[in-house]
């Protein structure tokens, strides 16, 4: 976080983004862990594997506070991984970087 904001980035950690129902009623905030630049929401995981649970959690945050592009981040195991997640049209694509 302090090299991104350091490089210029805004990002903001423990951020309250709006979260809307299907007919776009408010429904109160999540707290993101951190908010990139107005529009990549970041959640991170300190555990040894991905579970199926943990995609739902973060697609479902994207989906119902309307932003767009979201990063899973495992931290916990030997290996590093980042998942992003794209939500166009209900289209979600899931391209994995392992570190």
């Amino acid at each position: 976080m302090h090299r991104l904001r350091k490089a210029g980035t805004s990002i903001v950690q423990q951020h309250p983004v709006p979260v809307f129902d299907e007919d776009g009623t408010p429904l109160g905030n999540y707290v993101a862990d951190l908010f990139i630049a107005g529009c990549l929401l970041i959640e991170i995981k300190a555990v040894r594997c991905l579970l199926e649970e943990h995609v739902a959690q973060l697609l479902g945050y994207l989906r119902s506070s309307e932003i767009e592009h979201g990063l899973l981040i495992k931290f916990g195991a030997p290996k590093f991984h980042i998942r992003k997640y794209i939500l166009n049209d209900a289209i979600e694509k899931e391209p994995e970087v392992t570190l």
